[in-house]
């Protein structure tokens, strides 16, 4: 998994955490585009990989589910909504 780490706050995450379990819907914003998915951020500024995003644009805001959470790494994996 791919992750940004410069806003990966331990606030930031803490929050995440007491919102967010697998298989919520959470709101993200696309920061870079891959050939497989993209690099996104949470409102809370935790880093995560949308898994096969289809063509989306940097900026763009998205819904998308949570896939997977990594307490250890302060990453998450998500899936299109």
């Amino acid at each position: 998994m791919i992750t940004l780490t410069r806003t990966n706050t331990p606030a930031g995450w803490d929050d995440f955490l007491g919102r967010h379990a697998v298989g919520d819907a959470v709101a993200v914003t696309v920061t870079r585009t891959l050939p497989f998915g993209a690099l996104v951020e949470t409102v809370e500024g935790v880093p995560g990989l949308l898994w096969k995003a289809g063509p989306v644009d940097v900026g763009t805001r998205l819904e998308a589910r949570l896939d997977a959470i990594d307490p250890i790494q302060r990453r998450v994996s998500l899936v299109g909504a």
